[in-house]
């Protein structure tokens, strides 16, 4: 199962037969998440459907649980107007994303704010490492979410694809790693935890996590990055995330880039933070500090400053391949780094954007991303939300 890409799209309007009430539940809860609180009126209009419909939804024990009232507001004439809005502890959802340095598990609520996270680093992802820690948070945040009396609308899984492959690059051993090739993730951890379980790239559901949550609603047309262990993309067309046939669009990092050598060589070899971990080993020094300090990196500023530019030139190419091919408002820039170190690369991206020759190009914003180094375990967990609540095509 997988995420609709149409979730922030407006489908049609609503139908006042009774076969259809899921469905027009959905549209409201639809209406509400993106538009943000407003009266029933005001939900009838945008909806199409009849104010009876509408309040027959509302006051249903559903309804109840997942809605709230706001304060009542007077007007010139009539009644006071009661706004509606989402009620964000109606439900929560678990979102994890198994990276090849680290693994997070991430808790948020029905309007996708974040409640709780946790992490664990390693030097390459094994089966038994992740279901354990998965186990271990599963156990603590379903303890809290019943504390809360929510409902859990299930967990989903943010994963690079083919995880098992680049193997020299990360340095690890290939028995362990094509482990993964075999397993059915979904499956197995649907069985460990009990719970509905959703599973997409890790940077599709990064890039869903800025449409839904981040810097998406300014813009209609965008690409986005995302600089992980590896870099990796999504993009987004008319407000829907465009996956593929492959379930594999816009994933930039095998895209073609110079090598500096007359040659090529693939945008992720030249474009990672492993190309940072690799610098500070060979300068004798332990690449775990980036792991084990993720709000601070200014103890290696001096392996920053040539890596930022570096970075900076081939992300710069790697938009400008993007802006050549479609033709987007914006290139949104986020990654597994302190935000102010983000902040930098924006900024090196952009000079060394302007320094392209970019003649037929339509002019494009560069932009740093709105949610965060968490980006990915926060889009995993929107997506049982969206495909139990929310509007599918």
């Amino acid at each position: 199962m997988s995420v609709d890409n149409s979730v922030l799209r407006d489908l049609g309007g609503g139908a006042n037969q009774t076969g259809l009430r899921d469905q027009n539940a959905r549209l409201i809860l639809s209406i509400l998440r993106k538009h943000g609180a407003m009266p029933s009126v005001e939900i009838a209009r945008r909806s199409g459907l009849s104010a009876q419909t509408v309040s027959n939804i509302i006051r249903s024990p559903e309804g109840r649980s997942l809605l709230k009232r706001g304060e009542a507001v007077k007007g010139k004439v009539g009644k006071p107007s009661v706004p509606m809005a989402l009620n964000p502890d109606g439900v929560h959802s678990l979102g994890l994303n198994i990276g090849r340095r680290a693994a997070e598990l991430t808790m948020v609520d029905f309007n996708g704010k974040q409640l709780d996270a946790r992490s664990i680093s390693y030097a390459f992802p094994t089966i038994d490492a992740v279901f354990e820690f998965l186990k271990t948070g599963v156990d603590d945040f379903v303890g809290k979410i019943a504390a809360r009396h929510a409902s859990i609308a299930g967990l989903g899984v943010a994963q690079p694809n083919l995880i098992w492959d680049w193997l020299e690059a990360v340095d690890a051993p290939a028995e362990a790693m094509n482990q993964w090739k075999s397993l059915d993730i979904g499956a197995a951890i649907a069985k460990e935890t009990g719970l509905e379980t959703i599973v997409e790239n890790d940077a599709t559901s990064a890039c869903i996590s800025e449409l839904l949550l981040g810097r998406g609603s300014e813009f209609s047309d965008f690409a986005y990055i995302f600089l992980g262990a590896f870099v990796g993309g999504g993009l987004v067309l008319n407000g829907n995330i465009v996956s593929g046939r492959s379930r594999n669009g816009a994933a930039l990092g095998p895209m073609p880039v110079p090598d500096q050598k007359g040659g090529t060589t693939q945008l992720l070899n030249v474009s990672s933070i492993y190309s940072l971990e690799s610098e500070l080993r060979r300068t004798g020094r332990d690449p775990r500090e980036l792991r084990n300090s993720q709000e601070n990196w200014s103890s290696i500023e001096d392996a920053l400053v040539p890596w930022l530019d570096n970075n900076g030139r081939y992300l710069a190419i790697a938009c400008a391949s993007i802006a050549s091919v479609v033709d987007v408002e914006a290139i949104l820039i986020e990654g597994a780094m302190p935000p102010e170190i983000c902040k930098r690369l924006v900024d090196a991206v952009r000079r060394s954007y302007k320094d392209l020759d970019l003649t037929g190009l339509a002019e494009i914003g560069i932009h740093q991303g709105a949610v965060g180094r968490r980006a990915r375990s926060i889009g995993a967990a929107l997506l049982p939300i969206h495909a139990k609540y929310f509007l599918l095509a």
